[in-house]
């Protein structure tokens, strides 16, 4: 079916106050009344005024209409999302249409099929539908994940204002950042998302976790990895040297023989979780630069000692 502009039909803007919805629907009216203009189309154009005013002479039908209506143009075809008018409910007594007008398809798909009205066609219905869920990013540093937090953060919601308008409006909110999340968590906010249209609920606020880079330290999921720069002798040698961790630093040993490229578990001290994660040291072997005659010497010295080959394996 194709998607109808309700605001074109009306020839008011969609910032058009209530009002002025009304006083264009007056007048329209009166235009295409079938006993006043005799045109061939005046009676359809009529249903057509009436519907358009039916949508938006209620603030919380106009709203509804406005979360769906923004993205579409007239003609487009429409195709409403699954379960649209799932939580809308229409209550009232008698029954007909506003200015005697078969509502479309497109009106009914967009409000459901049921709307009663009271003495001369005038709507008693009551809207009701839940407010929309919000989503949003929260940004935190991973000591935050280890300890936990409370974060401000402001938001931007649009409302409809007792005109009629929609207006943006920022309100902060104080976040409790639990211990223990991940990179990607939700959290839910109960009743801190869209207003409800008349009796329904608030939406939910939905808070996904993002973590800051950070300098020393990468995560996956609930583990932690550090990259651990050591020297040549401490690799070779062995030793104990102490580490940094998000909860202080820890002493580490370092086996003899020790290889660059493997990694070394600290079980648990990973972000706090059930079970914890653990946090993983990839040892790093960096060489001291040869900047110095000294040095030279020594790196000669090695070089005549050792007679190392690393390529020996390779066959050349």
């Amino acid at each position: 079916m194709d998607f109808k502009d309700y605001y074109s039909i009306m020839g008011v803007k969609r910032d058009a106050t209530q009002d002025e919805i009304k006083r264009a629907y007056r007048k329209l009216a009166r235009k295409y009344h079938p006993d006043i203009n005799k045109e061939s189309d005046a009676e359809a154009r009529f249903k057509e005024v009436g519907e358009a005013y039916e949508a938006l002479k209620d603030p919380e039908k106009r709203a509804a209409y406005d979360q769906l209506g923004a993205n579409w143009k007239a003609g487009q075809d429409f195709n409403p999302p699954p379960n649209w008018d799932e939580g809308y409910e229409f209550s009232g007594a008698g029954s007909g249409h506003a200015g005697g007008a078969d509502h479309s398809d497109f009106f009914e798909s967009l409000f459901g099929q049921h709307f009663n009205q009271g003495p001369q066609g005038r709507s008693q219905a009551d809207f009701n539908a839940r407010g929309q869920d919000h989503h949003a990013k929260v940004s935190i540093e991973l000591i935050d994940a280890y300890q936990g937090a409370t974060r401000s953060i402001t938001l931007s919601s649009p409302e409809l204002d007792q005109s009629g308008h929609l207006v943006t409006k920022q309100r902060t909110l104080n976040v409790k950042i639990p211990k223990g999340v991940k990179q990607g968590q939700r959290i839910r906010l109960a009743g801190q998302g869209g207003v409800g249209y008349g009796q329904g609920k608030k939406g939910d606020l939905f808070l996904e976790i993002e973590f800051k880079a950070d300098p020393v330290y990468r995560v996956d999921g609930h583990d932690v990895y550090l990259d651990l720069p050591i020297t040549p002798w401490e690799a070779a040698l062995g030793a104990t040297i102490k580490v940094p961790t998000p909860n202080g630093p820890v002493d580490l040993k370092i086996p003899a023989g020790t290889q660059g490229g493997g990694r070394m578990r600290l079980k648990a001290r990973g972000i706090p979780s059930t079970p914890a994660g653990d946090l993983y040291v990839v040892p790093k072997i960096t060489l001291p630069v040869a900047d110095s005659d000294e040095a030279k010497q020594l790196y000669r010295q090695m070089e005549q000692t050792l007679a190392y080959n690393p390529r020996k394996n390779l066959g050349v």
